[in-house]
């Protein structure tokens, strides 16, 4: 099988993309795979270093406040497109998958004038601009939360959650220990998404010192251009801040709760995991789609949301306090996010692929 993926701008995109390769490999070992990203987003440094052979094109979002910005944004998309297509017509793929991000648009337009199949995948409850787009060229469309159902083409939309969800499955835990913390003690993991926020660095920053003599730890992941921030905060010993790590999910599966964004990836790990969460959804994505994310945990108790403009120290203590206190509230958290996740997620999604191609 010959397979161009195209995915890129957050992890979000990128890592259930990588999913869906990886589960193709396992599948069909000899497949060649190409992924197409953009030129200055984290997909350009992340899926070389994996071996993948990348292209990067060069592309930018729309510009929803400025909209004559966008007259560069359109002639960038007009030279993706003719770009995208070259590549497509030397790399002869059996099928063209898009995972989401600003640079699917062009490249799957071009696959479809190519005349080459489409699939894609919508990590978020709502889906972006890039997949409405295309969801009318797309042969098959594949959604995380079942409520997205309604948001495509009935005749092309197919629930199977988030491939990320089952590739977690076979990551082995790593102790709290391995981290100098004390393993019989609970974890409370701290992640702003993949690159952090500029606004929750300045109210992380007033809550490490309410965390003295709490009788749980505290891991404070703050994205590596925010790391320096936290250089003069005289953290408590409970509390550990680093800039990054690569092997989260391998911790979130010894830790006791999570407090994070709403994004896709996010919600397709921590349901897989049974990990109960307090989610803060960043309100500076496209139709608030982070908050719809949560609401869909919150409805059935897997989750807490405190929206940011409410988050303060004294909010966040209060929220893990009652969180701890309650085991039996506790047990039922993990219960219902367990509930939520799909664990054959990536497998069905490569049903989907292999049924298009023989079709």
């Amino acid at each position: 099988m010959k397979v161009i993926v195209v995915a890129g701008g957050t992890g979000g995109h990128i890592y259930p993309a990588l999913a869906i390769i990886h589960k193709i490999e396992e599948k069909e070992p000899d497949s060649e795979i190409l992924y197409i990203g953009t030129t200055d987003r984290m997909e350009k440094d992340i899926i070389p270093k994996l071996g993948y052979r990348f292209v990067g094109l060069e592309m930018k979002g729309l510009n929803r406040k400025n909209i004559f910005s966008n007259i560069k944004v359109f002639s960038m998309y007009s030279k993706a497109i003719k770009e995208a297509k070259k590549i497509i017509l030397d790399f002869h793929p059996d099928i063209v998958i898009g995972a989401g991000g600003y640079i699917t648009a062009p490249v799957l337009y071009a696959a479809h004038k190519c005349k080459i199949p489409i699939l894609i995948h919508e990590q978020n409850s709502v889906p972006g601009i890039s997949n409405k787009f295309i969801s009318k060229f797309a042969d098959k469309i594949c959604v995380s939360l079942p409520k997205s159902v309604n948001l495509f083409p009935k005749e092309k939309v197919v629930y199977t959650g988030n491939p990320r969800s089952e590739e977690i499955l076979s990551v082995p835990k790593i102790s709290k220990s391995s981290l100098g913390f004390i393993d019989n003690k609970k974890l409370v993991v701290f992640v702003m998404g993949s690159l952090g926020s500029t606004t929750m660095t300045e109210k992380l920053k007033e809550t490490i010192p309410s965390f003295q003599n709490k009788n749980y730890q505290v891991l404070i992941i703050t994205g590596k251009a925010y790391f320096d921030d936290y250089s003069h905060i005289d953290a408590p010993d409970n509390v550990k801040i680093v800039p990054f790590m690569d092997n989260l999910i391998q911790l979130l599966k010894s830790s006791d709760l999570i407090v994070s964004r709403a994004g896709a990836s996010t919600i397709a790990e921590i349901t897989a995991i049974g990990l109960p969460a307090i989610l803060v959804p960043s309100p500076y994505v496209t139709n608030n789609h982070q908050l719809k994310n949560a609401l869909d945990l919150e409805e059935v108790n897997a989750c807490k949301i405190i929206e940011e403009k409410d988050f303060s120290k004294d909010k966040i203590i209060d929220e893990i306090d009652k969180i701890f206190d309650n085991k039996e509230s506790y047990l039922d958290m993990v219960k219902n996010s367990k509930s939520l996740g799909i664990m054959d997620s990536a497998t069905r999604i490569y049903n989907e692929i292999e049924r298009i191609i023989k079709k």
